[in-house]
C-alpha cells in the first residue's frame, strides 16, 4: 500500500522488514476460524497459482531480446517504463494467464508479474558480468595478468568498484561449462538455466480490491486481511474469500512506523511473513564527523574496534583502548555443523551413485537431515551477524560516533594459508555483518563507509611509520604476528 511517511527537517525514510507468523485467520464470510495449517494450505493454493503464472512469464522471456527491452527502461514508443515491475511489463505488452478452467483476479496476475519483472530485471546485472568476462576471456583462466584484470573491469559497466571475487566466481562458472561442453558458453542464458519460481505472495504489488493492512490502535497489533481461495483450483469468484488475520507486531516496529503489505511465503505447515514498514530516522551525514570508530577484522576476533576524536588542529586521538567481539564458542559449532553437513553430503552422493533402489528410504532420510543442518548453520550465521553488527553499531553509540569505518573483505578469497585457516575465513559472514550494520546504524544515523584493506595495519596510528609486527608479548608460544609495534614513537599494540 503506497502511504508517504511525513518527514521532518534532517530526517530520513528508513524501510526494514520484521518477520512474523500468521498464527490463524478468520473467514469474513461465515465466521469460520482457520487453523494454522489451513491457513498455510489456503495461502499455498494461491501461491501456486502466482508461481505457476510467474514460471510461464520466465520461460517466455528469459531470453536476451526481452530482458535487454525490460533493462532499456523505455517502451516501443519511447516512454519510460515505471519502476514497479509489473507496470512495466504490462507497459510492454509481457501478460500471462491463469490455467483454463481457473479463475483469478487481475490483482493474483499482478503478483505473479511483479515477481518475474523481479527476477528478470536482475538477470541483465549477471548478463554483463559474464558478457564482459567472455569478451576478454584469458589465456590461463586461473590466474589473470594486471593487464587482462584492466581489461576485464572495462569491460564489464561500472567494473572498475566490482570486487575481484565475483570476477573470479563468474570465471570459475565459465570454466566448469568449458570443462563439460568444450567450448566457451555464448552468454548468461546458456550459462544458468531458468531461475527457480518461489512460492511466496507480493501483496505489495496489490491494492484494497485483495488485501489490507491496518493497525489497532493500541500499536501492538495490525489486522491483515486478504482474499484467499476456498480450493486449490478456484472456478469461479466465488471461491474466493476474504480472510481476516491478526498480526502481533513485534518491538522492532516503532509506534511511528507506517507498514506496508507484507510478504507471504508458506513454508512447512505456517505462513511465514516478511511485514514491511518505514520508519523516520536521522539522516546521516556525508562530512563532517569528528568521532568516528574503526572496526576492523580478524580471525580469532571476529571484529575488533577503535574510536577516534578528529580536533580542531588536526590531530587524531584515541578515545579508549578499544574493544573487540569474540565469538570463539559459535565459530566452533559453526566449524561441526561444515563438518557434519560435508559428511551427509558424502553419504548422499555415494548413494545416489549406488541407484540401488533399496536404499531409496536412506537416501531421502539423510537428505532431510542435510537440509536440516543447512537451516541449522544458515540460522546461526545469521544470528552472528546480527550480533556482531549490533555490537559494532552499540560501540559506535557509546562513543558518540557519528561514523564507521569498515575495512571492505566482503570479497575476500582465502588461500595459500592452510586448509584449515582457509576454510575458516571462507566460512566468516562479512557480507552479512557489514548488511546488518548499515541497517542498524541508519537507526541513529550513523554513516557507514568501506575503506580498501590495503595497509590498515601497516602504519602507525600516532605517526604513520611502518611498524614492525611480532608475536603477542603475553601469548609468546603463539604462532602469528599479532603484535605491532612502532621503531620511530614507540606505539605498541594489538595490530587489528
Amino acid at each position: 500500500m503506497g502511504r508517504k511517511l511525513p518527514l521532518g527537517e534532517g530526517e530520513a525514510a528508513r524501510t526494514a522488514c520484521a518477520p512474523v507468523l500468521l498464527r490463524s485467520g478468520v473467514v469474513e464470510r461465515t465466521g469460520e476460524v482457520l487453523t494454522p495449517s489451513v491457513l498455510a494450505e489456503r495461502v499455498g493454493w494461491c501461491a501456486d497459482l502466482v508461481a505457476g503464472m510467474t514460471g510461464a512469464l520466465l520461460s517466455e522471456h528469459g531470453n536476451p531480446a526481452d530482458v535487454d527491452a525490460l533493462a532499456s527502461g523505455v517502451d516501443a514508443g519511447g516512454r519510460g517504463l515505471p519502476s514497479k515491475a509489473w507496470m512495466a511489463l504490462r507497459r510492454l505488452g509481457w501478460t500471462v494467464a491463469p490455467p483454463d478452467g481457473v479463475r483469478v483476479n487481475d490483482r493474483i496476475v499482478r503478483m505473479a508479474q511483479e515477481q518475474a519483472g523481479r527476477v528478470l530485471r536482475s538477470v541483465r546485472w549477471r548478463a554483463d558480468v559474464i558478457a564482459g568476462v567472455l569478451a576478454t576471456w584469458p589465456a590461463d583462466p586461473d590466474r589473470r595478468t594486471p593487464t587482462e584484470w584492466d581489461q576485464v573491469r572495462a569491460a564489464i559497466p561500472g567494473g572498475e568498484r566490482l570486487p575481484s571475487g565475483v570476477i573470479r566466481s563468474r570465471t570459475r562458472q565459465i570454466t566448469s561449462h568449458v570443462r563439460r561442453h568444450g567450448r566457451l558458453p555464448l552468454d548468461v542464458f546458456e550459462l544458468e538455466p531458468v531461475p527457480d519460481t518461489a512460492r511466496m505472495l507480493l501483496l505489495a504489488a496489490c491494492d484494497g480490491q485483495q488485501a489490507t493492512i491496518e493497525r489497532s490502535e493500541d500499536g501492538h497489533r495490525a489486522l491483515l486481511r486478504l482474499q484467499l481461495p476456498v480450493r486449490p483450483d478456484p472456478a469461479s469468484y466465488a471461491d474466493w474469500t476474504w480472510v481476516a488475520c491478526l498480526i502481533a507486531l513485534p518491538p522492532t516496529v516503532p509506534a511511528n512506523a507506517v507498514l506496508h503489505l507484507p510478504t507471504l511465503r508458506p513454508t512447512d505447515g505456517k505462513v511465514r511473513t516478511d511485514l514491511a514498514f518505514t520508519q523516520p530516522v536521522p539522516k546521516a551525514r556525508r562530512a563532517g564527523h569528528t568521532i568516528a570508530l574503526g572496526v576492523d577484522w580478524g580471525l580469532n576476533t571476529l571484529l575488533s574496534a577503535g574510536a577516534l576524536r578528529l580536533h580542531d588542529d588536526g590531530r587524531i586521538t584515541a578515545l579508549g583502548a578499544g574493544a573487540q567481539f569474540r565469538a570463539g564458542g559459535v565459530l566452533a559449532k559453526q566449524h561441526r555443523l561444515r563438518r557434519i553437513s560435508e559428511h551427509l553430503h558424502t553419504k548422499t552422493s555415494h548413494y545416489a551413485r549406488l541407484s540401488d533402489p533399496a536404499l531409496n528410504g536412506k537416501a531421502e532420510r539423510l537428505a532431510e537431515e542435510f537440509r536440516r543442518v543447512s537451516q541449522r548453520r544458515s540460522h546461526l550465521n545469521d544470528a552472528l551477524a546480527r550480533s556482531a553488527a549490533r555490537w559494532a553499531v552499540d560501540q559506535a553509540v557509546a562513543t558518540g560516533a557519528t561514523v564507521i569505518y569498515l575495512e571492505d573483505l566482503r570479497s575476500l578469497e582465502a588461500g595459500g594459508m592452510g586448509r584449515t585457516t582457509n576454510t575458516r575465513l571462507s566460512q566468516t559472514v562479512r557480507g552479512q555483518i557489514a548488511r546488518w550494520m548499515r541497517h542498524l546504524a541508519a537507526e541513529t544515523g550513523i554513516a557507514v563507509v568501506t575503506v580498501p584493506p590495503r595497509n590498515t595495519s601497516r602504519h602507525c596510528p600516532h605517526c604513520l611509520t611502518p611498524l614492525r609486527h611480532r608475536k603477542a608479548p603475553d601469548r609468546p608460544t603463539t604462532p602469528g604476528w599479532k603484535w605491532a609495534l612502532c621503531p620511530d614513537c614507540g606505539w605498541q599494540g594489538d595490530r587489528d
